[in-house]
């Protein structure tokens, strides 16, 4: 045998081979890598999308959790006007019927003053007429002195 066409034989075969890899085995390799490259492509892409999404979402949980605590700042100061106005309101009721009780309470000494000194004046006419009767020791007549002591009464 000789070694050219041993060499030959085997670059044909070669080239049969190369020919063969190159018709039927080299493009489901490379659709097969194409496919892969295509997917990690698609994958990183739907991690940085993901990774944006996150972020948006983050910034947007900040937003909401600051709106949040506006909101419950502006609540708890509207709860506490509130509550200052109640108190305020309550404040003017009690001053109110405490005026009220006061002026009652003074009509009705002011009632009682006049209803002791009615009892105070009848006392004292009845005074005089038991110090009248002793006096004069006889009968007194109520009539004719009634009108008498009324006007002594309505002078006291």
């Amino acid at each position: 045998m000789n070694i050219n066409a041993t060499l030959l034989g085997q670059a044909i075969m070669f080239i049969m081979f190369v020919w063969f890899c190159m018709k039927f085995v080299w493009p489901p390799i490379m659709l097969a890598l194409e496919t892969r490259k295509k997917q990690i492509a698609d994958g990183l892409a739907a991690s940085e999308r993901g990774k944006h999404e996150l972020e948006l979402a983050a910034r947007h949980s900040t937003q909401v959790i600051h709106e949040a605590k506006q909101s419950a700042s502006e609540i708890i100061a509207q709860a506490e006007k509130r509550s200052a106005q109640i108190i305020d309101e309550a404040k003017n009721t009690a001053k109110q019927e405490g005026d009220r009780l006061l002026v009652g309470a003074k009509a009705e000494i002011d009632q009682e003053v006049f209803r002791a000194k009615e009892v105070l004046r009848q006392q004292v006419a009845d005074l005089a007429i038991a110090g009248a009767e002793k006096i004069l020791r006889r009968e007194v007549d109520a009539k004719a002195h009634a009108e008498l002591l009324t006007s002594l009464k309505s002078e006291l």
